[in-house]
């Protein structure tokens, strides 16, 4: 029996979280898969953002981040032949990737921090 996390059955935003240690001779690759990736999945609707970071100090570390209103939507994309190329690059990784789902009920912005630093 699978157990479908909470998140995606309520419904609200999620945000995942990919981190791989890709080695230096598979990076372009990785990079060229990852870029076409995004350019494809940030205009599927409800896709708030979809991006790439590479590590400053660990040259290996890339991350891909992607934003989703809608867990259902999410759960769409995993399915999707653009997420078996994020799969791909997975599994060029030296060691198991950190992979995170965070199911988001609330937001702020820089008014968090004015809230905070006009607190006495």
């Amino acid at each position: 029996m699978s157990r479908q996390p909470n998140g995606f059955v309520k419904g609200g935003k999620v945000r995942s979280t990919i981190r791989m240690l890709i080695p230096r001779d598979k990076q372009k690759e990785a990079l060229d898969i990852l870029d076409g990736v995004i350019d494809q999945v940030r205009f599927e609707p409800r896709c708030l953002s979809s991006r790439i970071y590479r590590g400053v100090k660990e040259g290996r570390a890339i991350m891909l981040e992607e934003s989703w209103e809608c867990g259902r939507d999410m759960l769409k994309h995993l399915k999707s032949d653009a997420y078996r190329r994020i799969l791909f690059v997975i599994e060029m990784a030296e060691e198991p990737p950190d992979i995170r789902f965070d199911f988001i009920a609330d937001s702020g912005g820089v008014e968090v921090i004015e809230h905070a630093r006009s607190q006495g």
